[in-house]
């Protein structure tokens, strides 16, 4: 491997752009309401809206993760930054329901590039455990960009600062990641046959990849629905939604920074059974809650969907290495392309219940929001059923390649 790759700076410049694109899913949830009453839209055309958020992320992942092997990390990141720019500035100067629809597609499609670009740029520098444990690093950037953009849109809302200017928030640190990532060397892939379309492609059509694409759809339903919806569900619950938010994604940022020992005595598959456990009872709890117990309703779904996406992506990545930077992204595409499928009906769950109780969603009341919270639930109970059955299956494997290896370390600039 080169050892003129600064690992640092490159790890830093990936923590930057998933904090760029959790930001932007923060301060959307945060701001969806001021956007429906602006444009007068429905709760389902917000679901739409969302949609292309949620939609434009697998497109630009199915794109890039064979990308990855032709053109490399490193334009795919710029790639990256100048769909969120183009995103964001479309967002601002939206006029209308179309308007948002092409806006926020092209800012789900940076968000996309960025898993493309850095998920299998950060299992190319790291190795063994050391992979599961430092993509767990990565990845508590999203919920810690989420604190940092749910707590930003809170303020920013109370000062009197429009949807506008808190979307341009999110270009601070796009422009950051942006400045790392200029002039670096990227690393080569460290797999062998990894870095062959047609090697992951075989990979890919193995019976427990397909079975974790599946396992993936119903994890990221779980974690992005509840949350993507906290201002309208949880508005009516005796606490403030953009705490809860800031709450739950602030465990999951911590919980995934002490990743490391949690994995290597559990191994993946165990931290996944325990999590749906957690998850499905997170998701019940707050459906049942009100006041002060919906912030520990709130503790318990954090603790459970915390440790979701990052091992997903650490399992492929080390049981089934020669999936390679494909698979890492198909994967990822998976959970977004089923997070997009459901917001449009999440919101038309809220419609419908609205709907029974004689209200219009704008005012739809707390029980509106308990009853969606109650669909919700059946994703985290089936996954319950699907990783005991994985735990059983994988509980004796060792991961596919178990080197410690590193690429030489160079000072943080």
């Amino acid at each position: 491997m080169d050892l003129t790759v600064n690992r640092s700076r490159l790890f830093n410049a990936s923590c930057f752009a998933i904090i760029t694109t959790a930001m932007a899913f923060a301060i959307r949830a945060g701001v969806l309401t001021q956007l429906g009453a602006e444009f007068n839209l429905t709760a389902k055309e917000l679901g739409y809206v969302n949609q292309m958020a949620f939609l434009g992320f697998p497109i630009a992942m199915i794109f890039g993760g064979p990308l990855y092997n032709v053109i490399g990390p490193k334009r795919i990141a710029w790639v990256a930054f100048a769909t969120h720019v183009l995103g964001l500035v479309l967002t601002i100067t939206a006029s209308g329901f179309w308007s948002l629809l092409i806006s926020t597609f092209f800012v789900g499609f940076g968000n996309g590039t960025v898993e493309a670009a850095c998920n299998p740029l950060v299992t190319d520098m790291y190795s063994g455990n050391q992979t599961t444990k430092m993509l767990n690093r990565l990845h508590m950037w999203f919920p810690g960009g989420i604190v940092i953009g749910s707590l930003l849109s809170k303020f920013m809302t109370q000062a009197g600062l429009g949807w506008q200017l808190q979307i341009g928030a999110i270009l601070i640190p796009a422009v950051i990641y942006a400045g790392l990532f200029l002039g670096q060397q990227f690393p080569a892939s460290k797999v062998e046959g990894a870095s062959s379309t047609g090697e992951n492609l075989r990979s890919m059509a193995s019976p427990l990849y397909l079975f974790m694409l599946v396992c993936m759809a119903l994890t990221a339903v779980s974690e992005f629905g509840p949350e993507q919806w906290i201002d309208p569900i949880m508005k009516n619950a005796g606490a403030d939604p953009m705490i809860i938010l800031a709450l739950v994604t602030g465990l999951m940022a911590v919980g995934r920074f002490f990743a490391g020992p949690i994995v290597h005595r559990l191994n993946p598959t165990g931290v996944l059974w325990g999590s749906s456990i957690m998850a499905a009872l997170g998701v019940y709890l707050m459906g049942n809650a009100t006041g002060g117990m919906v912030y520990l309703s709130a503790i318990v779904f954090a603790i459970g969907v915390c440790y979701f996406w990052p091992t997903m992506l650490g399992f492929v990545a080390e049981y089934i290495p020669k999936a390679g930077a494909f698979g890492l992204s198909i994967m990822g595409g998976m959970g977004m392309f089923a997070t997009s499928i459901f917001q449009p009906i999440i919101g038309g769950w809220l419609d419908e219940e609205a709907s029974k109780r004689g209200l219009t969603a704008e005012t739809a009341d707390l029980a509106t929001g308990q009853a969606t919270l109650g669909h919700m639930v059946i994703f985290p109970l089936v996954l319950i059923v699907a990783f005991g059955i994985l735990w059983f299956v994988m509980r004796n494997r060792k991961p596919a390649h178990a080197d410690e290896t590193l690429i030489a370390e160079q000072p943080q600039l």
